[in-house]
């Protein structure tokens, strides 16, 4: 079923290539059994503090402050400093960093309603101390699990409010002389600094997202993703490059991480990929496409639903249902090109005999869906999302109980606690060193100058500002994790994008998109260089079948901003700053939804070019017009964009008897 044995993908080879394109994974191995019963200890006590306070809230500056100390905490604790440290033992000054960890909530914990009532908020000379090593802890967590970009990226907004009143600066960047106190209390005492809405989000939705993955993940969610795909996809033309795509677009809606997504999905995958005849830059590339794409799907989006929830004020049923039949045109182009792909070197899909049945499949493991269903019923209810993410976590320990091959025992569920708070520290530590970047930008109000510079770049046009606001995305998402791509993007740039009458969440949603694709995009594209190293393919020709793929993506947002029907919402000249959109029309959700369908499709065939038969460069040329051409939304661009595409697929459905390859000239 995986292929020849010199493809199958070894537990050791997967995590070497993690640990080559996923900070994250590069964890130490501790061989003292005691202590990593300890750290296996304190994870599962975060996991269940994070559990507690969803019903038990304590107040918001002490939460958050204890979800960062103890996450930090966790980090000194399971990262190496350096790649050639020793990752058998715990150095004896991480022991002191964890300690150190810890003290930053419990001072904030002891001198609360001082901080709050007493000092009214003016740090004292202890608050600063405290606030730099908090910042100092922070930046260094962050180098050890993200890498270095997103902590120099800090340190240049935080080095700006100490030189932002020196005269060389340029007029419009300069501010107020800016004090220690000043700056370190935002970043520390209040909750718009390392404890802002960014962390706010992650203590409240991601953990518990990211919990709820752990717990399907262990009730075996993954294998049932791979074998409904199988079942469903895997026999037809080019059907193993179909199972990645479905497979891995559902897991990485629920986990969010791209990279890891790609190596784990992708073991399995790629292998069957290669063996039908996909070459290795491609197979890897399908993965890649595959599992950032899942980022943008509903229901969960990798818990960026829940984020853009919080920055926006748009409630998250009006965001997953806008995001809807976007994520859904992007899936298409994916497998169209999959499916062209295969018509065009005429790969065919693996014999029913070798898969699994989709009856004993929903027999076995269909059951594993209710925990999924169950959330969205209670999202849509409008239940408070840390508690249908509570809920919906014990609904998937009932439920796997349903059969004996799901049902988790108490050590599962305690694997289940202690994996979710391991896989949160990535994020929690990306949202508080943005937490900084925001804490400078809301003291110095540099983000208003940021959305003027944008708005001037663009020059007045709105196509120029979604342009330049596209640039700013990828290139913060080349190296950074999606979430905090978005959130400083969304701070920063989204607003620019107001000036010229664009809804809060359509804006937001375009930020986002960028930030996401940002992983597939050369030269810096870890996910697609990640399904390299699984598929043995060049790296960066793989990253550029990974962008080829995922062309849809880059063209989706263009045309939702121009046609918000494409997201559901009615927009009117006074929908601006509103956060409650009503339903778009049905005829013109319809309407743009079928044009887009039908271009994309067609798009697909140009890039791959192969229509029925092979096409040559003038077909490729004027199937690509006429796609882009339905893609625009304009009636008059729709009924030419029909005509063309429905002249090439006349030509090539009744040119001849038999397909016949255009460039043959027979």
């Amino acid at each position: 079923m995986v292929g020849k044995d010199k493809d199958i993908v070894t537990e050791d080879q997967k995590q070497k290539i993690l640990e080559k394109y996923d900070n994250e994974s590069k964890v130490r191995r501790i061989s003292n059994k005691r202590i990593v019963i300890i750290i296996s200890a304190f994870a599962i006590v975060y996991s269940l503090f994070h559990l507690y306070i969803t019903f038990n809230p304590i107040p918001t500056l002490q939460q958050r402050a204890i979800h960062v100390a103890a996450g930090l905490s966790l980090i000194f604790l399971l990262y190496p400093t350096t790649k050639n440290q020793d990752r058998s033992r715990i150095a004896w000054f991480d022991w002191i960093l964890f300690l150190l960890s810890l003290g930053t909530a419990g001072y904030i914990i002891v001198e609360y309603t001082a901080i709050m009532t007493t000092r009214g908020g003016i740090p004292n000379t202890v608050d600063i101390v405290l606030a730099i090593v908090t910042v100092l802890l922070v930046l260094e967590a962050a180098r050890r699990v993200t890498g270095i970009i997103l902590p120099i990226l800090a340190l240049i907004f935080l080095a700006y409010p100490f030189i932002s009143h020196m005269s060389w600066i340029p007029r419009k960047l300069m501010t107020r002389p800016y004090d220690l106190g000043d700056i370190f209390g935002q970043l520390y005492l209040k909750t718009e600094g390392l404890y802002s809405t960014a962390i706010g989000a992650s203590v409240n939705f991601i953990f518990l997202f990211i919990l709820f993955g752990a717990f399907l993940a262990k009730s075996g969610m993954g294998q049932f993703f791979n074998n409904l795909a199988l079942a469903l996809a895997g026999h037809k033309q080019g059907g193993p490059a179909k199972v990645a795509v479905i497979s891995s677009g559902f897991m990485g809606s629920i986990n969010g991480a791209a990279v890891a997504n790609v190596v784990g999905t992708g073991a399995f995958t790629i292998p069957l990929m290669k063996r039908i005849g996909y070459s290795k830059n491609f197979a890897g590339a399908v993965e890649a496409s595959a599992s950032v794409g899942g980022q943008i799907l509903p229901p969960i989006m990798g818990a960026s639903a829940f984020i853009m929830a919080e920055a926006t004020g748009v409630s998250y049923g009006t965001i997953a249902l806008a995001a809807l039949i976007p994520a859904l045109l992007y899936f298409l182009a994916v497998i169209m090109q999959v499916h062209y792909r295969a018509g065009k070197e005429n790969l065919k899909g693996i014999p029913k005999a070798d898969l699994p049945r989709l009856k004993f499949i929903m027999k076995e493991q269909g059951h594993l869906l209710l925990p999924i269903v169950f959330l969205i019923i209670l999202l849509y209810q409008n239940i408070p999302i840390g508690h249908a993410a509570f809920y919906t976590i014990v609904s998937t320990v009932v439920v796997a109980a349903f059969r004996k091959n799901t049902r988790m025992s108490i050590k599962d569920i305690l694997e289940a606690l202690d994996s979710g708070a391991r896989q949160s520290l990535s994020v929690m530590v990306a949202c508080a060193v943005v937490g900084i970047i925001i804490g400078v930008v809301s003291l110095t109000g540099f983000g208003n100058v940021m959305t003027s510079s944008i708005a001037s770049l663009g020059a007045g046009s709105l196509f120029f500002t979604l342009f330049f606001t596209m640039i700013a995305s990828m290139i913060l998402g080349m190296g950074l994790p999606s979430i905090p791509a978005y959130i400083i993007t969304a701070t920063m740039a989204a607003p620019a994008l107001a000036e010229f009458g664009i809804p809060i969440l359509v804006a937001h949603m375009f930020v986002f998109y960028f930030g996401i694709f940002a992983n597939v995009t050369p030269p810096v594209a870890l996910a697609a260089f990640a399904g390299a190293g699984i598929s043995g393919g060049d790296p960066m020709r793989t990253g550029f079948a990974s962008l080829r793929l995922s062309a849809a993506g880059i063209l989706i947002p263009y045309l939702f901003v121009y046609n918000p029907a494409m997201l559901m919402i009615d927009v009117t000249d006074a929908a601006i700053n509103t956060k409650v959109f009503p339903m778009a029309p049905i005829f013109d959700i319809l309407l743009i939804t079928v044009t887009a369908v039908i271009g994309i499709v067609a798009l697909s065939a140009a890039i791959e070019g192969y229509f029925k038969t092979k096409l040559n460069v003038w077909f490729r040329l004027i199937l690509g017009v006429g796609a882009l051409m339905m893609i625009v939304p304009e009636t008059i661009t729709d009924i030419v964009g029909v005509l063309v595409v429905a002249s090439i697929l006349a030509m090539n459905m009744f040119g001849n008897d038999k397909p016949r390859d255009i460039n043959s000239g027979a």
